[in-house]
């Protein structure tokens, strides 16, 4: 993990300690072990996953700037914990709600989740449309995640419902990033939000350009949405 520390150290200005290097190494190990029975990744390459997963996951922090205190996370449609997990083994204060349709996927991050011994994670089992019009999750997070979801027309009605005003919505996403902002301008102003910036991420030994997109919750969203699941994808605001 070495390439991870110094990344890590580098990119966001977070050292990891050794409790969290081993955590991330047993994360590793887990997740190829997993995932020759239940389908979680196509990166298996050890070196590729620091990169493509752990450190891509934790280029979050050059937005969210870790300070003292708990902020409530939702990371939605997280797969094999992406960003999510990642982002609690390195600040282990923020409180995390990981959301996944697939009940194979939930078991892993049940799993993962007990065997690193990380608290204050919630995992809910469901679509996220559904999860929007709960009443314990409708606008009451402080950053709501997701990476490679869906386009950014959907994934703001994905998440945008969950963020309390004044808290942010972060998207992580690949060169198309500018456009699909771009054409979301309607959709993220009739959730209640509003742009804040695009942030570009050069990840080592990945030749394409990650950016991170930081939208912030300025109004209430109207009660309809999210709309029912499916929906979204199908007819994108």
């Amino acid at each position: 993990m070495d390439q991870l520390v110094e990344v890590t150290a580098s990119l966001v200005r977070v050292q990891l300690t050794p409790t969290q290097v081993q955590q991330f190494r047993r994360y590793a190990a887990e997740l190829a072990e997993w995932n020759e029975r239940v389908n979680l990744t196509a990166i298996t390459d050890p070196a590729a996953i620091e990169v493509r997963h752990f450190v891509d996951s934790l280029s979050c922090l050059l937005v969210m700037k870790p300070r003292q205190g708990s902020p409530r996370v939702v990371d939605v449609g997280t797969g094999a914990g992406f960003p999510g997990l990642p982002l609690k083994i390195a600040w282990p204060e923020l409180q995390l709600t990981l959301v996944e349709a697939t009940g194979k996927k939930v078991a892993f991050l049940r799993h993962i989740v007990d065997t690193l011994g990380l608290k204050g994670v919630v995992l809910i089992n469901d679509r996220v449309e559904s999860v929007g019009q709960m009443p314990d999750h409708r606008e009451s997070y402080d950053w709501a995640l997701a990476r490679a979801v869906a386009g950014m027309r959907t994934l703001a009605e994905y998440l945008l419902p969950l963020a309390k005003i004044g808290g942010h919505v972060l998207a992580q996403k690949g060169e198309s990033a500018p456009q699909e902002v771009r054409e979301a301008e309607a959709a993220i102003h009739l959730l209640g939000g509003r742009l804040v910036r695009l942030t570009t991420v050069d990840l080592p030994t990945v030749v394409e350009t990650h950016y991170l997109i930081d939208i912030e919750k300025v109004a209430a969203t109207p009660p309809k949405y999210p709309r029912r699941p499916g929906v979204p994808s199908r007819q994108p605001l």
